[in-house]
């Protein structure tokens, strides 16, 4: 049996190469059936927000990466609520509706279900 992975996605979309690494990551286990699951936290809840634009920045849009998730069987996708309130992104309105939230001890229990943990 394949042995489960949880990535951790930690920086903002536009900081360096992290968030787009992170969802290379996730999308290429998804297509692998690899366990896998995502966690937003920290500045990496800002890839969450709606509305961005990556041309002001010079960057490829990181959008269509998130929606593609469900396609590639990633559905273990989890948010850091402390994470989200500190930044003022609400997690009510993040761009992907099925997104679990979580406190900093239910991450503490969900880091443990996984076999690897890669952060990014």
């Amino acid at each position: 049996m394949a042995q489960s992975l949880l990535l951790i996605s930690r920086q903002a979309p536009w900081s360096g190469p992290g968030a787009r690494e992170a969802l290379d990551i996730v999308l290429a286990g998804g297509a692998f059936d690899l366990p896998i699951g995502l966690l937003f936290l920290d500045d990496g809840v800002f890839q969450l927000t709606s509305g961005q634009n990556a041309k002001a920045v010079q960057q490829k849009d990181l959008s269509a990466n998130l929606q593609a998730l469900s396609m590639f069987g990633v559905d273990d996708l989890f948010v850091c609520a402390d994470s989200a309130e500190a930044r003022g992104v609400a997690t009510d309105a993040l761009a992907l509706s099925d997104m679990k939230v979580l406190t900093a001890a239910d991450i503490a229990t969900l880091i443990d279900r996984y076999d690897q943990v890669i952060t990014l």
